[in-house]
């Protein structure tokens, strides 16, 4: 039986009827259009359809409806626009570094809760942060580099 839930999803107070355990995938990409949140195993094992919850990145392929309510939801449309895109979406495309994409809004999640917490991550600590994403076109390295590049963007530093 739908129940009616508030949350916040993108810095917008919303509501939506769904069943409590429908995951917050589905209500996002099927009742909100926010389809940039890719779905992938389901299994939580690829990370292309994590979110970050009251800032902390999860898996929306399995996060129940019922444990989001009253809670902020930011996904990948969340992070800029086209006009003032995030650091992070810029470095992306400075450094080249999606082939095919799909993964890439669990990634950038993923690397935004990385930067909130460490404005200055090692390259160890950025691997860490991503070890639960897939990637199979081979991008890893621009992947690494723009997460360094926008870390520094994001402190003020120039970057080549």
């Amino acid at each position: 039986m739908p129940e009616s839930y508030k949350l916040t999803v993108n810095g917008t107070a919303r509501e939506v009827e769904a069943a409590p355990a429908v995951p917050l995938i589905h209500v996002l990409r099927n009742k909100l259009g926010l389809t940039g949140t890719r779905h992938g195993c389901g299994l939580e094992q690829c990370g292309s359809c994590m979110v970050l919850i009251d800032g902390e990145p999860v898996h929306a392929c399995t996060r129940a409806m019922d444990s989001v309510a009253g809670r902020d939801v930011r996904t990948v449309e969340g992070l800029g626009t086209v006009a003032a895109p995030h650091p992070l979406q810029q470095a992306f495309l400075a450094e080249q570094a999606g082939q095919c994409g799909y993964c890439l809004s669990g990634i950038l999640i993923s690397a935004k809760a990385l930067l909130e917490r460490d404005p200055d991550p090692g390259r160890a600590d950025i691997m860490s942060a991503l070890d639960g994403h897939l990637c199979r076109c081979g991008a890893h390295e621009r992947i690494i580099r723009a997460i360094g590049r926008a870390a520094a963007a994001m402190r003020g530093e120039a970057r080549p």
